[in-house]
């Protein structure tokens, strides 16, 4: 074989490696396999299947058409499954990209590959740390003098070099086996030293590419990983900050309650109690908004009999298939309380609110509308309400979803006011059941 032919195909198969690679980390299912560390067998036969596929096909290729060898990077592949999944999954992938091999008579390929995916798999096993897997290099050190230093220090027993040490033997043995049985098993090999040494580069280079671009994914996962822990914790904040003024408030109106109708402070108390089981369920930062509804049911019976029934009326419309979506728990009543407070309290003969809910274009419509006394038209915007229930809304509306959700003032003096809130539908078990992984998929499609 031509040796600038030779040159080039390494070249080509360094693309080749990085485009499938590319490719591979696209697929959601192999980023959350890739992300993993202890992996279940089924899962371990996944990554061996979804890898070794494409690498096979490659081997076709290389069968197929004359003269274009570069497909075939099989052996960096038994090479980089053993590395990434252990020893089955290095033996079980070379024994599948060594498959189209076997069918163009080249049996040595099956025990050499085999080898080589079993081998990267066991230093896998002994690292002493994972992250060292992820973190390989062919460069070295410039400084050498340092590089020998920390060598020595190490007994040369260091996982980086036993790697590099690694592919290096393993490609002399299948450029030997090669020389020796030309027919029964593929390699590059070349009696120029300088064409030689490229082609142990380009092995090692091939390994070490497809590893970056994993690794580079791996990152990306675990900053997002990250995120949303911090997201989490924002909203566990906001609602740790919420609770305790909802439930000043709340004292408040049943204060009012026990001198001149002890009989429903009593009732008002009994309510007050299931409002607190609701409260002391942390781990529901989010909740079917039909249960929302509900925890607004005990909210404003305690405020229609601090107020007499005949002052509040409460009217709902609510779209049955609107009730099973998702909302962040407690985000409507701060806007029950504020329509009640500042709507309706200064209006002598009282007046009404109305809950809606609809479905509209894939979002969840909310709104909240009173016919109290209304706002100021310079106080109608997104960040109108005042003290800590509204402020509240707006910020975990803004960490929750970003620009993905809505929420708008309508007021007019003496004729009320109306808060529509837009959410998007959220799709939980797309995500596995992770609300704050579908939120932050949700934040992801929409520009910040």
């Amino acid at each position: 074989m031509d040796q600038k032919l030779i040159l080039v195909t390494l070249l080509i198969r360094l693309g080749v490696a990085a485009a499938i690679s590319s490719v591979l980390v696209r697929a959601r299912r192999f980023r959350v396999l890739l992300f993993r560390e202890e992996r279940t067998l089924g899962e371990k036969i996944e990554i061996v299947f979804i890898v070794g596929t494409p690498i096979a096909l490659g081997v076709l290729v290389r069968g197929w058409v004359h003269n274009f060898q570069a497909a075939d990077i099989a052996f960096e592949g038994a090479i980089l499954l053993g590395v990434i999944g252990g020893r089955f999954v290095g033996t079980a992938g070379g024994i599948l990209v060594s498959l189209p091999a076997l069918l163009l008579g080249e049996w040595l390929t099956l025990p050499m590959y085999v080898l080589a995916g079993f081998s990267a798999g066991l230093l896998r096993h002994i690292a002493p740390e994972r992250e060292a897997v992820w973190s390989f290099s062919p460069l070295f050190d410039l400084n050498i003098y340092h590089w020998i230093r920390r060598s020595i220090r190490k007994s040369f027993i260091d996982w980086q070099t036993s790697f590099l040490f690694l592919i290096v033997v393993l490609e002399f043995i299948h450029i030997q086996l090669h020389r020796a049985f030309p027919r029964r098993i593929f390699a590059l090999d070349s009696p120029n030293w300088w064409v030689k040494l490229a082609i142990y580069a380009g092995t090692v280079m091939a390994v070490a590419i497809a590893l970056k671009v994993l690794n580079n994914v791996r990152i990306e996962m675990k900053l997002e990983q990250q995120e949303r822990l911090l997201l989490q914790a924002r909203m566990e904040a906001l609602q740790s900050q919420i609770n305790p003024h909802f439930l000043f408030n709340t004292l408040n109106s049943i204060s009012s309650l026990v001198r001149r109708d002890p009989d429903s402070a009593r009732e008002m108390i009994v309510k007050l109690g299931n409002i607190l089981r609701r409260l002391l369920r942390k781990g529901d930062s989010f909740v079917p908004l039909r249960e929302e509804f509900e925890f607004l049911d005990d909210y404003l019976d305690i405020e229609v009999a601090r107020f007499g029934p005949d002052k509040l009326k409460v009217v709902k419309e609510l779209d049955p298939a609107s009730l099973e979506h998702l909302v962040p728990s407690m985000i409507l009543q701060p806007l029950v309380e504020n329509a009640v407070k500042h709507g309706l309290a200064a209006k002598v003969e009282g007046g009404s609110i109305y809950l809606r809910s609809r479905n509209a274009d894939h979002r969840l419509v909310i709104e909240v509308e009173d016919d109290g006394v209304g706002m100021p038209l310079e106080g109608t915007s997104a960040s109108s309400g005042t003290g800590i229930g509204m402020l509240n809304v707006t910020e975990r509306l803004q960490v929750v979803y970003g620009d993905a959700a809505e929420i708008t003032f309508e007021s007019q003096p003496d004729r009320g006011t109306l808060v529509r809130l837009v959410l998007p539908v959220l799709q939980a078990e797309e995500m596995g059941g992770s609300v704050v992984g579908a939120i932050y998929e949700e934040r992801s499609r929409t520009s910040r």
